[in-house]
């Protein structure tokens, strides 16, 4: 599918769309975007649509290229015949699933200014000053948007839920935040307190069983709004929630062969501890820093508790040095209170992290592998 021969207007471009396809550099970058596509151009009346919608908007449509090649790569037939929910999957069992792709967004991210030094700064300080707020209600938002359009409200006609494809199917939304210059750097963290009522960790908290818990946030009008949703049935019809904060313009990048360009990644580590300490030693243990090469450095820590060593990786290293899978970074939050369950089988690959809740210890029970890569930031030089 031509995806970057323009067809609208040139001051209707988004303001990334115009600077990637000026700049000879993407053009490796491009043809990987162009690869992602694949099948899309069988939606024949979706197809023009579509282009359109990725030169003026870019970030939603992107997140929609990501998807169906991740969907490929799991082993999916897809039907591009049906035109609503975005994908139709078919698994190799027979399975159905439908997935409704959503991103949260920020208001000015079509204008030039939104890309200047000034307002990344901006962004940095809102950030300093919990700016994650806003982030976790538009996080929460889109879902709820998601929601209403499955179950039709204000008699809109032909709710996703009267579908034939899609009635007794498991209903799942794919939601990726691209609401601020830093969305990237969230992780699961906010999604962790949306789904699960979950905060993030701290060292101290690392020798305790039970996770601390958030059950609402206070929105700008004062109003307490409810966190947690997949612990009740307040969101029963919706299956699970996939989500990447990895599956962007940087992926299309990390896949390229783009010269002086840094990366940096984060890996999880986990290890029988036996096994570690026979392998790598107990000064193998806490804060190391290892050079790979003169371009590849790596922070590790190691942490050990009871049965196990966990920690992290953080590589700096050139693109060259850097590989990750069009999967890594994905995550999927399983619903335990869904009318119609996921099976946890149809999205069984080693990079993506599965996460459930359990009803009876009221926890959160994440599924991270070994290596998952947990974020990746792109420095073009």
């Amino acid at each position: 599918m031509d995806l970057f021969t323009p067809r609208v207007k040139d001051e209707q471009l988004h303001p990334y769309f115009k600077k990637i396809i000026k700049d000879e550099k993407y053009k490796n970058v491009l043809t990987i975007l162009e690869n992602w596509s694949k099948g899309l151009d069988a939606r024949k009346k979706e197809e023009d649509k579509f282009v359109k919608e990725l030169q003026i908007s870019f970030n939603s449509s992107l997140w929609e290229l990501y998807l169906n090649k991740a969907f490929q790569d799991l082993g999916f037939k897809i039907d591009y015949s049906k035109e609503s929910p975005d994908f139709n999957l078919i698994h190799s069992s027979g399975r159905t699933v439908n997935v409704e792709a959503v991103t949260s967004n920020n208001k000015s991210s079509n204008d030039e200014g939104y890309y200047s030094e000034k307002a990344f700064n901006e962004t940095i300080n809102t950030k300093k000053n919990d700016g994650s707020k806003d982030s976790i209600l538009k996080l929460l938002g889109k879902i709820k948007d998601k929601k209403d359009l499955f179950v039709g409200i204000n008699n809109k006609k032909n709710p996703y839920s009267e579908l034939e494809h899609v009635r007794d199917k498991p209903f799942v939304i794919a939601l990726a935040p691209f609401d601020n210059h830093l969305s990237h750097t969230q992780n699961n963290t906010l999604i962790n307190q949306v789904l699960f009522g979950v905060l993030p960790p701290t060292m101290r908290d690392i020798n305790n069983s039970s996770s601390k818990k958030i059950n609402h946030i206070v929105n700008n009008n004062g109003k307490e709004i409810n966190l947690g949703i997949f612990t009740n049935d307040s969101y029963k019809e919706i299956s699970a929630i996939i989500f990447s904060t990895t599956g962007t313009f940087g992926k299309a990048i990390s896949q390229s062969q783009m010269s002086n360009t840094t990366i940096k990644s984060t890996r999880f580590r986990i290890e029988d501890f036996n096994k570690h300490i026979n392998t790598y030693g107990i000064e193998s243990l806490g804060y190391k820093e290892i050079k790979l090469s003169q371009t590849h450095t790596v922070i590790s820590m190691r942490i050990p508790m009871d049965d196990i060593v966990f920690g992290s990786d953080v590589h700096f290293c050139n693109l060259s040095e850097h590989y990750e899978s069009h999967l890594d970074g994905l995550h999927i939050y399983y619903n335990p209170y869904a009318n119609i369950p996921l099976d946890d089988d149809l999205f069984s690959a080693y990079e993506i992290t599965q996460n459930y809740f359990d009803k009876s210890t009221r926890e959160i029970i994440p599924i991270h592998n070994d290596n998952s890569l947990v974020s990746r930031q792109v420095y073009i030089h």
